[in-house]
């Protein structure tokens, strides 16, 4: 296993997350056909945020260390209500939402943010070891938006 503590791991994801996609950084070239990847690096750390779709939508989030992965997640997102609700409102409101948990230094843990577009949920279960987790986005009452989530250690 490589020589890196849990806790300086979850530091890096936080700050990748919120210099990748929250950042909007630019996307780099495809790794697959179709997909949209950024990537962000840190000393011995490099993350890649690779995904399918837009409105509906599939990704997957590698952690290296000295070239080697070390973690991942996995998720699939959709809009539910698209009478009433848009991938831009529900894009609005997660990069809103999400700036804010990561500046408090989080990526996991029970977070909720109220915007005027909706409501943003998210909770989850485990440590950055080994979690699963859900989001999603209240708008009116109405479940409008929803994601799962789930990753870990890759040994």
């Amino acid at each position: 296993m490589s020589d890196f503590s849990p806790q300086a791991l979850y530091a890096f994801i936080v700050q990748a997350k919120a210099n990748a996609y929250v950042g909007r950084a630019p996307k780099c070239l495809s790794y697959r056909p179709g997909s949209h990847d950024i990537q962000f690096q840190s000393g011995a750390f490099k993350y890649l945020d690779s995904y399918f779709g837009g409105t509906d939508f599939l990704g997957q989030e590698v952690v290296y260390f000295h070239d080697e992965p070390v973690w991942a997640m996995n998720y699939y997102g959709k809009i539910l209500c698209p009478d009433i609700y848009d991938a831009e409102k529900a894009g609005n409101v997660i990069l809103e939402s999400l700036a804010l948990l990561y500046m408090s230094g989080h990526f996991l843990g029970t977070f909720t943010h109220e915007t005027p577009l909706g409501v943003y949920h998210d909770t989850n279960d485990g440590d950055v070891c080994s979690f699963t987790g859900y989001e999603w986005i209240e708008y009116q009452g109405q479940k409008v938006y929803d994601l799962h989530y789930h990753g870990g250690l890759i040994k």
